[in-house]
């Protein structure tokens, strides 16, 4: 039992992170168009019609933009909870989409993978991160989150591998030709975290059980690669954390994998 993980995107232009195992492939978010969907599955090796599911962390159109269309061309289920749900039948042409509702807080499975979906917080309706575990490895992610609350570290705590935002240099937000207003929503409870805060809380997290880091949601204008990864590998190493592998997520591009160690012997 093992599983791998790759970002298909992640950026306010779209998120979308598959996760498999042996027998089950998942989308966690599908803020991309269908078809940038199924050709960024096509270039890491998986058919889109192969897919199990598409589970929603929040209504955002980055998050949630390319989720219709991808269940009216391939008939992929979708999951989300209640808030979510209710959120996208308010739009037009997603009034009819069948959706199996999952309770924030308890577990769901789909196909050998199961899903903890857990509150953050955030300017939606009912937002949440997920670990998604098979066996005895899981991986946490938590994207688009004002603070790290104690439930978002308890959660991801255990995880071999996490997504987690860094969105913004805090001196470059501060410095951005952007409206007050939205600088503080970016840096309020319900905005985004920066890349201080970021570290911090995953070195906090940080043990022997923790081998990679994906770095997400990186703004284009408020943040740079060497920046986010610098002051998550400061942070790690401060820590006495230095095996744990950081990598940068990308809005035009697929990520890096990531596989256990388990898949990687036998797959």
């Amino acid at each position: 039992m093992a599983l791998k993980v790759c970002v298909l995107a992640s950026g306010s232009s779209g998120n979308c992170t598959l996760v498999q195992s042996k027998t089950t492939s998942i989308l966690v978010d599908a803020g991309l168009s269908g078809r940038q969907t199924a050709l960024r599955l096509e270039q890491v090796g998986v058919d889109v019609s192969t897919l199990q599911g598409i589970c929603l962390s929040h209504e955002h159109d980055d998050h949630a933009n390319g989720a219709r269309i991808l269940h009216q061309r391939f008939n992929i289920p979708l999951y989300a909870n209640s808030g979510t749900a209710g959120a996208l039948r308010s739009k037009p042409k997603h009034e009819t989409l069948p959706w199996t509702v999952f309770t924030t807080g308890s577990n769901f499975t789909i196909g050998d993978l199961t899903l903890n979906p857990f509150g953050i917080p955030h300017d939606a309706y009912e937002p949440v991160g997920f670990v998604v575990s098979c066996g005895d490895c899981c991986f946490g992610m938590a994207m688009d989150l004002g603070v790290p609350t104690a439930l978002v570290r308890e959660r991801l705590r255990p995880c071999r591998v996490i997504l987690v935002e860094a969105n913004h240099d805090e001196h470059l937000l501060q410095e951005a030709k952007r409206p007050w207003s939205l600088k503080q929503r970016i840096r309020g409870r319900q905005g985004h975290l920066s890349n201080r805060v970021a570290a911090e809380m995953v070195a906090e997290i940080a043990g022997p059980q923790l081998k990679h880091v994906f770095l997400g949601h990186l703004s284009e204008d408020c943040n740079r690669e060497d920046l986010a990864v610098g002051a998550m590998r400061g942070a790690l190493e401060a820590k006495g954390c230095d095996h744990v592998q950081v990598d940068c997520t990308y809005p035009d591009r697929v990520s890096s994998w990531w596989a256990d160690e388990a898949l990687v012997k036998t797959g």
